[in-house]
């Protein structure tokens, strides 16, 4: 089976598929997986913060030259067919005019009227696309 960067292509997925191109791994030990921080209890109606960033446990570089470019959510509804893209958020200033940096951290406020799975999708210019889910209990 061909090779991607971390392991094996998936499945059914051509070898210059996107979903090859993929990273995963444990946020505590890897800078550039997005963490995503779920509130202990969600309500089904009632709006939900969630959190997301790139580098909680390790600091990911913030520079023109390595960075974060941007971060999506999605949500896959329990039962559902395709995800629904919740938010894409860019980083577009690195340090570049006079020391301001936007940071990998976004706090989305969302209702869900379901359980599901959040995924989120971060890019490094330098190390491509990485990601991470969380199941979202009501």
């Amino acid at each position: 089976m061909p090779m991607h960067p971390t392991g094996p292509a998936r499945k059914g997925v051509g070898t210059l598929s996107l979903a090859n191109t993929i990273q995963d791994a444990d946020w505590k030990k890897e800078k550039h997986v997005p963490v995503i921080e779920v509130p202990e209890s969600v309500t089904a109606g009632e709006p939900a913060a969630i959190a997301v960033s790139v580098g909680k446990e390790i600091p990911h570089p913030n520079t023109p030259e390595h960075h974060i470019s941007w971060m999506k959510l999605y949500f896959h509804p329990e039962g559902g067919g395709f995800p629904v893209e919740i938010g894409d958020y860019r980083m577009l200033a690195h340090g570049e005019a006079g020391e301001v940096s936007a940071e990998p951290a976004i706090e989305a406020r969302v209702t869900f009227g379901k359980p599901g799975m959040l995924q989120a999708l971060s890019y490094c210019n330098l190390h491509g696309l990485w990601q991470s889910e969380v199941q979202l209990t009501l």
